[in-house]
């Protein structure tokens, strides 16, 4: 078992550091078992990061959209009839109690269940925050910038957040999604989730990740801010947000 004094001495060893703005994804099992678990891993990166340090994590709910992969796969091969009542029971998100997706990661359910945390009201790819700068994260999510530069994604861009991949490869790098979106003819799609006040649509860009694998390569190996080590069975890394952002947006407009 990974005890927190050696997590901590870890995550100062990749780059994690007081005051700074720490955006996290993570693979518990990959990790391997952990003193705390999920809460206690949280509770040595705000102990590392201090008052004046935030952190952050996607805490999206794609369950409850029915324009998701997650619920074209769940109802594959059901008649009208069973569709129709699997959608009525597809509950409303609520940002204060709807749990983060278990595709998230447990790691990302305990900030977002952290005593003081703030959640995004986006109802499909909310984001949650503890700290100083949490309000400003989560203040503005419209629906039609799900992971754009309105989104709490965004600001961690603006804010120079770093995010810490635990055991997570680049090919599900989140903020890979900026960079997509700043290249010309984005296309359009549409969204319907179950939000607050029961079912809304909406019209936002098309994002997929599966050439993120690819393009995490190149900006790792062009990438100069990047802190990698090994934390109890997991690959890991600390990347800067903007500058991996604005390399992958390079590669894909063919400057790199």
């Amino acid at each position: 078992m990974v005890s927190a004094a050696v997590l901590a001495d870890r995550f100062r060893r990749l780059g994690v550091r007081a005051g700074m703005v720490l955006h996290v994804q993570a693979s518990l099992r990959a990790l391997g078992p952990v003193e705390g678990g999920a809460a206690g891993v949280v509770d040595v990166l705000l102990e590392l990061l201090g008052p004046e340090g935030t952190l952050a994590a996607y805490t999206a709910t794609p369950e409850n959209s029915s324009t998701s992969r997650i619920y074209q796969a769940a109802v594959a091969g059901m008649s009208a009839e069973e569709v129709a009542e699997y959608r009525a029971r597809m509950p409303r998100f609520d940002p204060a109690t709807t749990p983060a997706s278990p595709t998230m990661g447990a790691l990302s359910e305990a900030v977002r269940t952290r005593l003081g945390a703030l959640r995004s009201g986006h109802p499909q790819t909310s984001w949650a925050a503890v700290g100083p700068l949490a309000g400003e994260i989560t203040a503005r999510h419209p629906l039609t910038s799900h992971l754009g530069p309105d989104s709490p994604l965004g600001k961690l861009y603006e804010l120079d957040a770093r995010t810490l991949m635990l055991g997570v490869e680049m090919a599900r790098f989140t903020p890979f999604h900026l960079a997509d979106l700043r290249q010309p003819d984005v296309r359009l799609r549409d969204y319907r989730c179950v939000g607050p006040e029961g079912w809304v649509g909406f019209r936002a860009p098309d994002l997929d990740d599966l050439h993120f694998a690819g393009l995490g390569e190149r900006v790792l190996g062009a990438a100069a801010g990047v802190g990698v080590g090994r934390i109890g069975g997991a690959e890991c890394r600390l990347v800067p947000v903007r500058e991996a952002v604005d390399l992958a947006d390079g590669f894909l407009r063919g400057r790199g």
